[in-house]
């Protein structure tokens, strides 16, 4: 059975928001659909099982643009189309910049929408998807939802810890460097974003020190390196 495809959709349109959910929906698309982008990426973080977004440029309280950016964080490989109303050139190529799959304009047709939808989805289907849950010693680390897993208990880690940590699960065993961590984790390599850095890996080491198989270690001068056993 093919996959089907579950949608997060930004959109601050209320009328149009509700119109492309109906559509959607009636083509057997799940949708879910919030009206801003801070909405929308704490519904990502909170449900954790979509596999497409679409999300309007310009909206409240966090644009389309900065939401890509803090989703991609999560799940680097989910496909993202956005549906805006802007379109300048350079509008459109910080859209594919920031990992965008495709950038449609309105107004649109429904018809064409969907069909890209598919074209997207499919492309995207066809490469291995990116492991959102990390066997870490006793640990599970439940990436979308930022939670740390032993056994009955789960630590619900911040933002800024859980992108830090799927970065370094993303590179077990092997060196994460500073500058690479400060860019995508903080989206500067400044002092006192590196201060802040220590600060957050120090937490880190805190909640795996009795676990003897996870070692999160120093590389000095360079970087950092999450050692687990198996």
């Amino acid at each position: 059975m093919a996959q089907k495809i579950n949608t997060l959709l930004a959109e601050d349109d209320k009328n149009l928001g509700v119109i492309l959910k109906k559509y959607l929906e009636a083509k057997d698309i799940a949708v879910t659909l919030c009206a801003n982008g801070e909405e929308a990426l704490n519904t990502f973080k909170e449900k954790g099982d979509f596999n497409f977004c679409i999300f309007d440029l310009m909206m409240p309280v966090m644009d389309g643009f900065t939401l890509s950016k803090e989703v991609k964080k999560i799940n680097k490989r989910i496909p993202i189309i956005f549906l805006t109303a802007k379109t300048s050139q350079k509008d459109i190529l910080e859209g594919f910049s920031l990992g965008a799959d495709d950038y449609i304009t309105k107004p649109f047709s429904m018809d064409e929408l969907l069909m890209r939808i598919h074209a997207v989805f499919n492309r995207s289907s066809q490469d291995a998807p990116a492991p959102t849950t990390f066997k870490l010693g006793s640990f599970t680390f439940d990436a979308p939802r930022h939670l740390l897993i032993k056994g009955e208990e789960s630590r619900k880690l911040t933002s800024k810890e859980a992108d830090l940590l799927l970065l370094l699960c993303e590179n077990m065993n092997e060196t994460l460097e500073r500058s690479d961590a400060l860019r995508k984790v903080w989206c500067e390599d400044t002092y006192f974003n590196a201060r802040s850095m220590d600060v957050y890996i120090t937490k880190l080491r805190k909640y795996f020190k009795d676990d003897p198989n996870v070692d999160l270690v120093n590389v000095h001068g360079v970087g950092f390196k999450l050692m687990v056993k198996d």
